[in-house]
């Protein structure tokens, strides 16, 4: 089980995202930097115990509209090789010291751990207490069953979000953009596999929106 520390990180992950994010493509931001707060998320596990995991969900306040990112990242204590492109950057931790933040659709241990809660063999974890299930997020699987390692995912992200290749010709798709829905949203008919969770929103309310979906093969 990860261990969450109550200590300084050098610089935050919100003024990490502040640059990262207006380059990304599903960015709805204007021309200034982003005002971001740190709005919910959840963890998962790393077998290895080596990476943190971390699904963050960051508001960005500095609009009329307020709009809420979905970002993966995990928590490295040395650099990933031939990642660097995938990197949100360095900070330090007061705790573990010096540590790289990646944007997660890029790392495998990220994107097995979420195939693996998507199929029920992990389980969600609180986003900042230790060793506790966070039990609002929900998943499904009616597909086969399947061998969730992915050895080197190649994600790709447009406007929409981001998607990656799965096993057994499925893809999973990531909802870098929330839509908040009423109750629990559907995923959609073609999906065969879900995770959904909630998050706060700065009007008080607490909307929950599919962070991600498993799709069949086309066919």
């Amino acid at each position: 089980m990860a261990v969450i520390h109550r200590t300084t990180l050098k610089p935050t992950k919100l003024e990490l995202l502040t640059s990262w994010l207006p380059d990304r493509p599903w960015y709805r931001g204007g021309r200034g930097a982003p005002v971001l707060v740190k709005s919910g998320g959840f963890r998962l596990d790393d077998p290895g115990g080596e990476v943190g995991i971390e699904f963050m969900v960051t508001t960005d306040t500095s609009a009329a509209e307020p709009t809420a990112y979905l970002v993966p990242l995990t928590y490295r204590g040395a650099p990933l090789d031939g990642m660097e492109h995938a990197l949100v950057g360095t900070t330090e931790h007061g705790v573990l010291g010096k540590r790289w933040a990646y944007d997660g659709c890029h790392d495998p241990v990220l994107v097995t751990q979420l195939l693996c809660l998507i199929q029920g063999t992990a389980e969600a974890m609180a986003q900042s207490v230790s060793d506790t299930p966070d039990r609002e997020v929900t998943r499904s699987h009616t597909g086969e069953p399947f061998t969730a390692r992915v050895a080197a995912p190649e994600p790709a992200d447009d406007e929409h979000g981001t998607r990656l290749a799965a096993p057994h010709g499925t893809t999973l798709h990531l909802n870098r953009v929330l839509t908040p829905g009423p109750g629990d949203p559907s995923p959609g008919r073609d999906a065969v596999g879900h995770v959904i969770a909630g998050w706060s929103a700065p009007d008080g309310t607490r909307p929950r929106a599919v962070f991600a979906r498993l799709t069949a093969a086309a066919g």
